[in-house]
């Protein structure tokens, strides 16, 4: 094949892989919200339980980032990695310690964590059934022609809503929730862990382009304490909200025609919501039939717009 051949190609297969990439449009800075959507009953309970408030949960984290230079530099670091704004860190952060769950005082706590995880025994599996074995079942068989790892958990979990979740199936009764709770928390009541509030899940779709943007090792479902502990190490949890954000930006320039790069609240919702293909695809349609509207964010994203110069300088 000639290098003029070569070309063609590989610029055919980049307009498969970005059909939009021409008509992408720049979403505005700030919240579409002039008051900040209602915030669930869920995430109130939480803060009322600690007797705090979400101004006391924002302070603590905001001022931990503030105070820990060696933190600042691995969220730039990381930032830099996947050539995204730091902002959309801090961003993650913030909403995830102010609306979730508390930030530990001090970060080795979260190192002594992820240590006592590596050495658990701890697996990926829902009532004796380990999760590869559960995937290995026919009606995932069509998920085998993906070999990315966000396309493939990505299709996994789409099989998992269509065919199980709430119903009945090989001669067994399914619970109604999600796959990333049904499979992936199988010691603990809450879903997410360590300072970027990660599900194990969310680390094994992105774990291939961390791996390829890092040279990370790359993390295997049926290897539990590794994904564990790399999501509640601080110096590698970063890495993979990093490789989170990333997705949910080209995901909405691939599938919405939409630049959020500059827009840290939109990220931030996107991390606390996930689906962010979905997501893209469905904002895209919107805009089809009503060129005005413009992606919203949520309570979460709208507290990050909402503070923006103040978080933006603790990363400069």
């Amino acid at each position: 094949m000639t290098f003029f051949i070569r070309v063609l190609v590989c610029a055919w297969i980049g307009l498969l892989a970005s059909p939009l990439q021409a008509q992408i449009i720049e979403v505005p800075a700030g919240n579409q919200n002039r008051s900040q959507p209602e915030i669930p009953a869920g995430s109130k309970s939480r803060t009322a339980s600690g007797n705090g408030s979400f101004q006391e949960k924002y302070e603590k984290i905001r001022d931990l980032i503030a105070t820990d230079r060696k933190l600042q530099r691995q969220i730039k670091n990381s930032a830099s990695k996947f050539g995204i704004d730091p902002v959309h860190i801090v961003g993650a952060l913030v909403g995830e310690h102010t609306y979730n769950v508390d930030a530990l005082d001090f970060l080795q706590t979260y190192f002594v964590k992820a240590a006592s995880y590596l050495k658990s025994g701890i697996s990926f599996e829902y009532d004796g059934e380990n999760v590869l074995n559960f995937v290995a079942r026919p009606q995932f068989s069509k998920c085998e022609k993906f070999t990315d790892s966000y396309a493939l958990w990505d299709c996994r979990e789409e099989v998992w809503k269509r065919n199980f979740a709430g119903k009945k199936a090989d001669g067994k009764s399914w619970p109604r929730d999600r796959f990333s709770k049904i499979f992936f928390q199988p010691y603990y009541a809450g879903q997410t862990f360590g300072l970027g509030q990660l599900n194990p899940l969310t680390a094994l779709r992105v774990t291939d382009l961390v791996a390829a943007t890092t040279g990370a090792k790359r993390l295997k479902a049926s290897n539990a304490p590794e994904v564990y502990e790399a999501i509640m190490r601080p110096d590698t949890t970063l890495d993979y909200m990093a490789a989170v954000i990333k997705t949910s930006i080209d995901a909405y320039a691939n599938y919405g025609g939409l630049n959020i790069a500059n827009n840290a609240g939109l990220t931030a919702t996107l991390y606390n919501l996930g689906d962010v293909v979905d997501r893209a695809k469905a904002i895209r349609q919107k805009r089809l039939a009503d060129p005005s509207i413009w992606p919203e964010e949520n309570y979460y994203g709208w507290l990050i717009n909402e503070k923006i110069s103040e978080l933006q300088q603790l990363v400069r």
